[in-house]
């Protein structure tokens, strides 16, 4: 590494290889992404992204034919996905979040089958209460799409734990929502939406009392939960949404081959259009400066501004990834549960 270039290096002494392909989501020109054979290796040399950290894995493909996607052997950092782990380079300067270092006392899990007529299915969820909360105590819920992949992946209640413990947060709850059928409920669908506010949400409040909801999710996650808060006022007091995948027509050609992409477009598009809204509430947005989300994330948050949400966006030096959104969870979603609790400043009201 220097401070403009990345140098990656596949080992090959037996030539098994016919190639070798850089995979990352960092907005490398692919033209750039074929290493060279040199000697017994493989080598490629890119320019240095603009990003403090990058998520990568190589493409190895075969003499005899095939290919396999696999962590860079000469890096033993890795990250956990979605789809996996992969290598993981942190740039000079980057530091990881010090509440990952807390010992705080950890809160209560339970697991719970919430059903709801409008699914097929009831919606596995995990329920945690911070340490010491008594089961009728009226606390706060988050509720969270993607929750036990959340919760693995970027150390959500670990987070809270350190935040309660450190009295930056009250005693609060968060129910973990496993996804069912994950592209076609949080894709703006009607039916999801009338799910989670009618039917997922009251059940919940059966087993976590509470005056104040929010709701939190990521890409595809954080639309469903705008989606809901848009289609039926009143479920949500906050919002925390990350990287939410606000697709938009110009914006966002390539992912059209989405099945649901005419459908997410124009719920975008009618948010777009609408005046003021009815039911503002408090929303925090993050994502990735390197990401193609960021652009339709940036219109997003002007038109609901427009429409007196009270919305911030904050971008971060990272992609799409459970670390970068892990990242900006400090000062942002405390900052998000203080002002939903403790409402407008005086001057702001």
């Amino acid at each position: 590494m220097t401070a403009d270039s990345l140098t990656f290096r596949m080992p090959d002494p037996e030539r098994h290889l016919r190639g070798v392909r850089l995979q990352q989501d960092v907005r490398l020109p692919g033209e750039l992404l074929g290493f060279a054979r040199a000697g017994d290796d493989w080598v490629l040399t890119v320019p240095r992204p603009d990003v403090d950290r990058m998520e990568y894995s190589f493409e190895i493909q075969f003499e005899g034919g095939g290919s396999e996607w696999i962590c860079d052997p000469a890096n033993p950092r890795r990250v956990g996905g979605a789809f996996g782990d992969k290598s993981v380079l942190e740039m000079p300067g980057y530091f990881a979040p010090k509440w990952l270092d807390a010992d705080p006392p950890r809160g209560a899990r339970g697991e719970l089958a919430l059903p709801t007529r409008a699914l097929d299915e009831a919606v596995p969820a995990i329920l945690w209460s911070s340490h010491g909360s008594a089961d009728d105590d009226e606390l706060p819920l988050l509720v969270v799409h993607d929750g036990p992949e959340y919760d693995a992946l970027s150390s959500l209640t670990l987070f809270l734990d350190a935040m309660v413990d450190e009295g930056r947060l009250p005693p609060m709850r968060a129910a973990l929502l496993a996804p069912v059928g994950r592209n076609e409920s949080y894709a703006a669908s009607a039916p999801y939406s009338r799910a989670l506010a009618l039917g997922l949400v009251p059940a919940l409040h059966k087993v976590a009392p509470t005056s104040v909801t929010l709701g939190m999710g990521a890409s595809l996650g954080g639309l469903a939960m705008l989606h809901a808060q848009r289609s039926h006022p009143g479920t949500f007091s906050g919002l925390y949404l990350q990287s939410s995948s606000f697709f938009h027509r110009l914006l966002d050609e390539q992912e059209s081959s989405f099945e649901r992409f005419q459908r997410v477009t124009f719920f975008v598009e009618s948010v777009l259009r609408s005046g003021p809204a009815l039911e503002p509430v408090p929303i925090v947005m993050t994502c990735g400066l390197i990401e193609e989300n960021v652009e339709n994330n940036r219109l997003m948050t002007r038109s609901l501004g427009a429409q007196g949400y009270d919305t911030r966006l904050v971008e971060n030096r990272d992609g799409h990834t459970y670390t970068g959104w892990r990242d900006t969870f400090d000062p942002n979603l405390v900052d998000l549960v203080r002002r939903v609790l403790d409402g407008p400043a005086p001057h702001e009201a």
